[in-house]
């Protein structure tokens, strides 16, 4: 049986560190997990002119995190607040990549800052800063190791994310300083903390497309291997 392959966006760093040219990264268990579930993991590089050859390529999306921010004039905001950092040439190849696969009907899987890009293409808003605009805000950005749980998320019955992981709460990890926040019609919210940010969405027009900010990769609770068998499973197809 041929593999589905999966392909997977990189994050991109400036020179220095790791090289005095410009360099990609991605963190090695994004390809472990799907290759524990039957994948083939594919890097893309940034290239939004390519994105018609990639498409052709892949079964299947995976639209990374990064220490970075979806730009606010993307979804409308006449303001930037100031810790918000953004890498362009990225975003415009993954916002390509993402809506060229949805376009094709392609499974689209959004972890964290991926989750809010696609949230983005979907229609909704984001939340620029977490700490200035929600009230009594759980530690979103979790002092203890990404390996292990940072607080509970509520999941919503009837949802494609709920029938994936059979249970209405999950222990999640946490690195974001930004949500979703207004939603479109085509949103579903899956998913939500106790202080009420959205923790997940999906777009039940397509046959898979999700978006959960925490890290399922890390495979720290027993929904996190469903959502990545789920979605190579779809992939597979």
């Amino acid at each position: 049986m041929k593999k589905p392959i999966i392909g997977i966006t990189l994050d991109s760093e400036d020179p220095g560190a790791y090289s005095n040219m410009p360099w990609y990264a991605l963190r090695q268990n994004y390809a472990d997990v799907i290759t524990q579930n039957g994948g083939l993991p594919i890097a893309l590089p940034h290239e939004p002119e390519m994105t018609d050859q990639y498409l052709d390529l892949i079964d299947g999306l995976v639209v990374t995190g990064g220490a970075f921010d979806v730009d606010p004039a993307m979804f409308g905001a006449t303001s930037r607040h100031s810790t918000v950092v953004t890498k362009d040439k990225r975003t415009a190849f993954e916002r390509n990549m993402a809506e060229a696969m949805l376009k094709a009907d392609k499974p689209v899987l959004g972890i964290c800052g991926g989750q809010q890009l696609l949230h983005v293409i979907l229609g909704g808003t984001l939340i620029q800063h977490i700490p200035d605009e929600v009230e009594n805000a759980l530690a979103h950005e979790q002092p203890n190791p990404r390996t292990e749980a940072g607080h509970n998320v509520s999941v919503r019955e009837g949802t494609l994310l709920h029938r994936i992981v059979g249970t209405t709460t999950l222990p999640v990890n946490s690195a974001h300083h930004q949500a979703a926040k207004d939603v479109s019609e085509n949103i579903t919210v899956n998913a939500t903390a106790s202080d009420g940010v959205i923790e997940g969405i999906e777009d039940n027009r397509y046959r898979f497309c999700l978006g959960v900010q925490w890290h399922p990769e890390y495979l720290i609770s027993d929904g996190d291997r469903k959502i990545m068998e789920a979605f190579i499973q779809e992939a597979a197809k």
